[in-house]
């Protein structure tokens, strides 16, 4: 019932800047620009393809005043994003012509560039000739051809693999592909890019902690909202506590805590982003869901401007 990652939420400083290096540096499109829901006083900013194809997009609440994450126990620690086969080159060439600090590192035999955004959030890219939802968006900075397809994989840390390997083999359906510098890796199907987990394990790590530069939470993506009740039952009686299913609008979600501490969510493929707003203008303009409408003037207030033109 689980098809891969659905998004990726990350925590960030000044939303400006954000937005500036994920559509100028990365060449994302933002698809949409709304609030965290749960914190409306703070934007929730989507990066993805040129539609917003679940799989593609990586979002953040931009925090500013927040401390910086530390990375422990119990919280995700990178995000790697798929490219075209053929395009190492050009993302090391332009990474480093933005001043970017890359390293090169195999992982799984394949070559990675290792970096992170300017408020510490650790990123990598690899190639794949993998298959996945996709669809170029036509005014980037970076080519067709290069462009940044969907995120690859996503890093964790735990103390005991025992029950994240149980919740992950036998509740959600991965399989283990193998295990790399004391890297576990598990996948979807047969490990294609855009499904994949990786698992490092140590129990002398000490807690994590959310704050800037770091991920919030990795959402998994389902087919319908049948799929993920039925998920969310597994989960419930594999002993964990999922929330009750929440409508987001443009999907829905349902939330919890993996054995090893990491937030995950269950993401519905739909209604999708274009539900409110036409393809052609995601992203332009401060989008809320219907039932914070009436307090828009007092969240608008409250929100640093940002300049997407």
């Amino acid at each position: 019932m689980i098809n891969g990652l659905h998004h990726i939420t990350a925590i960030a400083g000044d939303p400006k800047e954000n937005y500036d290096y994920y559509t100028k540096t990365l060449g994302l499109r933002l698809v949409k620009k709304s609030i965290n829901q749960d914190a409306p006083d703070t934007y929730h900013l989507f990066y993805a393809d040129g539609v917003g194809n679940p799989g593609t997009d990586l979002t953040f609440f931009p925090w500013p005043a927040m401390g910086p994450a530390k990375p422990g126990a119990g919280k995700a620690v990178e995000v790697t994003f798929a490219v075209k086969t053929g395009s190492y080159d050009y993302w090391k060439k332009r990474l480093e012509d933005f001043d970017q600090n890359v390293k090169e590192e195999t992982r799984f035999g394949a070559k990675h560039l290792i970096f992170a955004d300017p408020h510490g959030l650790e990123l990598a890219i690899t190639e794949t000739s993998d298959k996945r939802d996709f669809e170029v968006w036509d005014k980037s900075p970076v080519p067709v051809e290069y462009q940044i397809r969907w995120m690859h994989s996503v890093r964790i840390l735990v103390r005991d693999i025992k029950n994240t390997e149980l919740l992950l083999t036998r509740i959600m359906g991965f399989k283990k592909n193998g295990e790399d510098k004391g890297w576990h890796r598990f996948g979807i199907n047969n490990g294609e890019s855009g499904t994949l987990i990786d698992v490092f394990v140590n129990p002398e790590l000490s807690a994590g902690r959310w704050g800037t530069g770091g991920i919030h939470h990795i959402a998994w993506r389902v087919k319908d909202s049948q799929d993920e009740m039925k998920v969310r039952e597994l989960v419930l009686k594999a002993g964990l506590s999922p929330s009750p299913q929440i409508d987001r609008f443009w999907f829905k979600s349902v939330y919890f805590q993996e054995p090893g501490g990491v937030l995950f969510e269950i993401a519905t493929d739909g209604p999708g982003f274009d539900r409110d707003e036409d393809a052609e203008h995601l992203g332009e303009k401060l989008i809320l869901p219907p039932w914070y409408e009436s307090q828009r003037d007092e969240i608008e207030r409250n929100l640093p401007p940002i300049n997407t033109k």
